[in-house]
């Protein structure tokens, strides 16, 4: 199957490049309309309804007629001046606000994007009153817009009605502020604008520095880029294509996490291809380049296949989440991994072929044998001193991982806001008003059937609800139309967001909502503290559940490709201990370092699974090679050098690509957390575990690291497995 993909690709070449640009614009351009149907912000739709929030959630859309696809933004007004607010102060301010609200935001629109390509987010917001500070200071108006908060088009509709309402309200004497979860978005993204601009530049810029450093040409340099954007495209695509039609939901950080796994593995599978490719025209000059892409593209095939369903696999485990984040993450990732292991197999190999040997003009290296460099002597290092080097490699990454001593997961937006208008204005806020007074804490009460409630039914919980210590308000009870349900709203002394929040409402919101809630009704606590507690118990059980079957189902993957049962062990056990270290490392940087409330509460499960998956593929790569070494004559730490020299640039320029790759991730606002980590972790499994201890584990156990089937000298220096190939030069670079 893979010869014949790769075949037919090295032979029709210009074929597979047209089809693979059409699907490439195609998808593309569909993917926005297509992401907008499929995207949710909503943490809490993320939770199965047998959580107490989303129960509450259910009541609050299906009873009292709230929008699940609205978005509230708090908006002060105050005067000028700063003195208080009078009777004509508020007036005025509601002869405004009305206004406002009769007038229809239109969406900005692009001049150089088809209409048909981006839905129209215009619409008119809803404006109303919400309270006044105790001193008079400002009053607060609750605008609801409908749509995504990360969605462009809604953006920018918020920005306009921004715009609009500060101007309007500053001709009548008054200043404005606004907070909530889109202007916050708003704020945020604009502050990382320039970041976000430089960092796709540079992550550009270091791609095709890194590949003219090693090949030494112009086309090999940018070649890469434009055939793993095209693919990339392709697989966003098929990704939002693929949710419509199941149903699904993605989170909105999950297109912009694929981007940046594509473009890194995709990186690395063509430099797989690049390496290998040029060892064979080197090896056999007078072979017809299409030929050569042919050979090349079959053997390197079945690497490339093998790293990528590791990822797929690793990541099939996320269905048995109950968090539904992290349950849509993991088909969104599977899918886009195998489109670009298709374009792998099909686009990449045809490149090659159409391009030959100008794939490396101007460079004379296919003219000259490779003299023996830092590779062959980084390789002697190694097995020369192998218990130093493993024991320097275990005591660094041990004494990262001690850095998650008294690890706390943090399940707010972090600090990427802190310094925005939006934080600015909701400090003011707080300091009249209780800090959850524009995000209440809601509890909804319901009847059975036939029975209607009253509002003084439900004093008692209320007035339980007002002495629990945390609790700096409560508002007054709403009912229903038809009185067959009711919301309390309370509004916590600390940020809904935070930790003491969480814990409010989990511990004694909850119980007293349970002890005074009238005989014969139900009742739900739901609002962003309570949907963030259930995150957190949702997200400790699928850790629980998915990282031992993670892990598993990579060492029975291993223990498949390897033929071993030793080997398998000292690669799970490595890749491990890169794990630890890494989020040891994020965890004393944000959380000790720099005082955040904790790390991110998706880095520990998406960090293993990428740290690992992908680790385990750098792994693979010079355990194969180990293995195919060890099959020639002579002793098993010459091999073993061997191995390490072959393989140390295809290695470590492919982790520097990914790692580049996932560090774009910290100008994307909150991911800051993810970048940090991603970037480290694939560094120390490509540089660290992969190039020197694993090699130095290889070097010490010798040929019993295959035990039970121990790799024997074959007559001539050929290994088995590859007994009609030529055996290549020992001082010849090759991919793997």
């Amino acid at each position: 199957m893979i010869r014949a993909l790769t075949g037919y690709s090295t032979r029709h070449p210009w074929k597979v490049i047209a089809l693979w640009v059409v699907l490439g614009v195609v998808l593309s351009a569909l993917t926005p309309t297509l992401l907008a149907r499929v995207t949710q912000h909503q943490t809490g739709d993320f939770l199965p309804r047998s959580y107490d929030s989303a129960a509450a959630q259910q009541i609050a859309e299906e009873r009292f007629g709230v929008n699940p696809d609205a978005t509230t933004v708090t908006v002060l007004v105050a005067r000028s001046d700063g003195k208080p607010l009078d009777a004509a102060d508020q007036q005025r301010i509601e002869a405004e606000a009305a206004q406002l609200g009769r007038r229809r935001v239109a969406m900005p629109r692009e001049d150089d994007v088809p209409r048909f390509l981006v839905p129209d987010r215009s619409q008119t917001p809803r404006i109303a009153p919400a309270m006044t500070a105790p001193d008079r200071s400002f009053e607060l108006l609750a605008a609801q817009l409908t749509g995504n908060p990360t969605d462009k088009g809604v953006q920018g509709v918020y920005r306009s009605f921004r715009d609009s309402a500060r101007t309007q309200f500053s001709e009548a004497g008054m200043r404005t502020g606004f907070t909530g979860s889109l202007a916050g978005s708003v704020d945020t993204t604009d502050a990382h604008s320039t970041a976000a601009t430089v960092g796709s530049a540079l992550v550009t810029g270091l791609i095709v520095v890194l590949n003219v450093l090693v090949f030494r040409s112009v086309l090999a340099a940018l070649l890469p880029l434009l055939a793993v954007a095209m693919i990339g495209g392709a697989a966003t695509g098929a990704v939002a294509g693929a949710a419509v039609l199941t149903g699904r939901k993605l989170d909105a950080g999950t297109p912009g996490l694929i981007n940046v796994v594509l473009l890194g593995i995709g990186i690395d599978y063509l430099l797989f291809l690049l390496f290998r490719f040029r060892e064979q025209l080197r090896t056999r000059p007078d072979q017809p380049a299409r030929e050569a892409a042919e050979q090349v593209s079959g053997r390197v095939g079945a690497a490339i296949t093998s790293a990528a369903l590791t990822i797929v696999a690793a990541f099939a485990t996320l269905g048995l989440a109950t968090f539904g984040q992290f349950r849509s993450l993991g088909p969104a990732i599977a899918v886009a991994v195998l489109v670009m292991l298709l374009g792998s197999l099909t686009l990449l190999p045809a490149l090659l072929a159409a391009a030959g040997r100008r794939m490396f003009w101007p460079s004379r290296t296919l003219q000259r044998e490779p003299r023996e460099g830092r590779a062959a002597r980084f390789g002697a290092l190694v097995t020369r001193r192998p218990l130093a080097m493993l024991t320097a490699s275990v005591a660094l990454l041990a004494a990262l991982a001690a850095g998650s001593a008294g690890i706390r997961m943090d399940y707010g937006r972090g600090g990427s806001g802190d310094g925005t208008a939006a934080v600015a204005t909701a400090a003011e806020i707080s300091r009249a008003l209780p800090a959850g007074v524009s995000d209440p804490t809601s509890v909804f009460v319901t009847a059975p059937d036939g029975a209607t409630l009253t509002a003084a039914g439900l004093d008692g919980l209320s007035r339980a609800l007002t002495r629990v210590d945390g609790v700096g308000a409560v508002a007054p009870t709403v009912l229903n139309e038809d009185h067959r349900a009711a919301r309390i709203d309370l509004y916590p002394t600390a940020d809904p967001q935070s930790k003491q929040a969480r814990d409010l409402v989990a511990g004694p919101v909850r119980a007293a909502v349970a002890r005074h809630t009238p005989a014969g009704t139900t009742a739900h606590v739901g609002g962003t503290a309570a949907v963030l507690a259930d995150v957190s118990t949702a997200v400790d059980h699928d850790l629980r559940v998915v990282f031992p079957v993670a892990a598993a189902l990579i060492a029975l993957i291993l223990l498949l490709l390897l033929r071993s049962l030793l080997a398998p062990v000292v690669l799970m056990l490595s890749v491990g201990l890169g794990f630890a270290a890494t989020l040891g490392a994020a965890t004393l940087l944000f959380q000790h370092a720099l005082g955040e409330p904790g790390v991110d509460f998706t880095l520990p499960l998406v960090l293993f699974l990428f740290v690992v998956a992908l680790g385990t593929d750098y792994n693979i790569l010079i355990a194969d090679r180990i293995r195919e070494e060890m099959q020639r004559p002579g002793p098993a730490r010459a091999a073993v050098a061997r191995a390490v020299r072959h393989t140390t640039p295809a290695i470590a320029t492919a982790g520097l690509v990914l790692a580049g790759s996932f560090a774009t991730l910290a100008t994307t606002p909150g991911s800051e957390q993810v970048a940090f980590a991603m970037a480290l972790g694939i560094m120390l499994s490509a540089l660290v575990l992969s190039l020197v201890l694993v090699p130095a584990l290889a070097a010490l156990l010798g040929r019993a690291l295959w035990w039970p089937v121990r790799p024997r000298p074959t007559a001539g220096g050929r290994p088995r497995h590859h007994a009609a190939a030529p055996a290549p030069e020992p001082d010849r670079v090759t991919a793997y």
